[in-house]
């Protein structure tokens, strides 16, 4: 059995490669301006970068939580941890915007793979009994980025170059690679784990609908959330200063919801997945409906952040109860099916506001996807009792 101190040192390392991936994924969005200056393109092509990150999580997910199957996941975590620092380097060094596109695709490959990879390796090193716990705190990494990474970085990046914002992210990957190193138990080589054993496991039903769940019912936090900034101005009628106070209160409230996930996955995983789905869809109404007053608006887009936390730790969960074979890669796609949520969610959103229905009601189309994200894990609940029930013949 792991020795607390060393599984918490070995969360510490976890957490700070969290810290460092949240930070590069969300540091472009404030440095946009500045970046396409520095490369001579508009702030519109600039922000594909941010696309080109997404779309390197999306495939890198299952790709090299495929390939590593077989590798003992402290030397997968350190492989990781050390493509995601050439990622940054090259961003920071990306002479043109062709290679900021690869760039950025580069750096998002690894991220769904780290937190998946550490998912389990947080369960391998917890008490039993504490599983969601322990996958909660290794989650903490995105929040905190929020809260303290990503305006650290972003205040380096506008005055010192928004090249140091990503030197920055890279050294906290180094740092990232020595505590891995030092504090990551070796694990054994997963001697049965193959890519056909990780596809077999992965092609069931039940991975396939906690899948969409995250895919579908997470992007309505996403349509909401891409367009806070002018729904402060535009709708709660606040400067464009006040912004930053919402930023902060969704990274406080992903804060409180992620290690309260992880208390309530240990209840019951499934009725924390429709808590998470069902008061989002609420929340996104209730925010709707009170945009225009800024305290009841900070209110709820914080407890967004509440409610996220929860689905992203117990959507992990449920797909390591579910996978079989397949714990790295289910694991991994998570992040996938995640990131698939933010650009439908964006997608709907900047959709319903182009043909002029105004700023809430993304977050009208948020409680749809809300509510469709409910109906699937309704579905996802039937086929569990289904499979639980024992047969009229075996009671017979």
């Amino acid at each position: 059995m792991t020795q607390p101190r060393h599984a918490l040192l070995a969360t510490i390392a976890l957490v700070v490669g969290g810290v460092a991936i949240g930070t590069t994924e969300f540091v472009t969005m404030g440095l946009l301006p500045d970046i396409a200056q520095g490369i001579s393109v508009s702030i519109p092509e600039a922000g594909h970068s941010i696309s080109a990150y997404a779309a390197g999580v999306v495939v890198g997910a299952p790709l090299l939580a495929m390939l590593g199957a077989t590798w003992p996941r402290k030397e997968l975590l350190v492989g990781l941890t050390v493509a995601f620092v050439i990622g940054n380097v090259m961003t920071a060094l990306a002479p043109d915007y062709g290679w900021l596109l690869v760039a950025r695709f580069v750096a998002g490959m690894p991220h769904g793979a780290f937190f998946g990879v550490a998912a389990l390796v947080a369960v391998d090193l917890a008490a039993k009994g504490r599983e969601g716990r322990a996958v909660s705190r290794v989650m903490l990494g995105i929040p905190i980025a929020n809260v303290l990474g990503v305006p650290g970085a972003t205040w380096l990046g506008q005055n010192f170059g928004w090249r140091s914002a990503y030197w920055l992210v890279a050294v906290l990957g180094i740092v990232t690679v020595g505590l891995l190193m030092a504090y990551i138990p070796h694990l054994e080589r997963n001697i049965e784990g193959t890519i056909r054993r990780e596809l077999q496991g992965f092609a069931t039903v039940q991975v396939a609908l906690t899948l969409l769940v995250g895919a579908i019912g997470f992007g309505g936090m996403f349509a909401m959330a891409s367009y806070i900034a002018p729904t402060v101005t535009d709708v709660t009628g606040l400067d464009a200063s006040a912004v930053p106070l919402f930023l902060l209160a969704s990274g406080i409230g992903g804060l409180v919801g992620t290690p309260l996930a992880g208390r309530l996955g240990e209840w019951s995983v499934l009725r924390a997945i429709t808590i998470g789905c069902v008061g989002m869809g609420v929340n996104l109404v209730a925010f709707a409906l009170t945009a225009h007053w800024w305290p009841t608006a900070l209110f709820f887009y914080f407890l967004s952040s509440v409610l996220a936390g929860i689905l992203v730790v117990n959507l992990q969960l449920r797909l390591m109860q579910v996978a079989g074979e397949a714990q790295t890669l289910a694991a991994a796609s998570n992040h996938a099916a995640l990131n698939t949520a933010n650009a439908l969610g964006a997608w709907l959103g900047g959709l319903v506001i182009a043909n002029g229905l105004g700023y809430t009601a993304p977050s009208w189309v948020g409680a749809g996807l809300s509510v469709l994200g409910a109906a699937v894990l309704g579905l996802s609940l039937l086929k569990h009792r289904a499979d639980t029930r024992p047969s009229l013949a075996r009671v017979s």
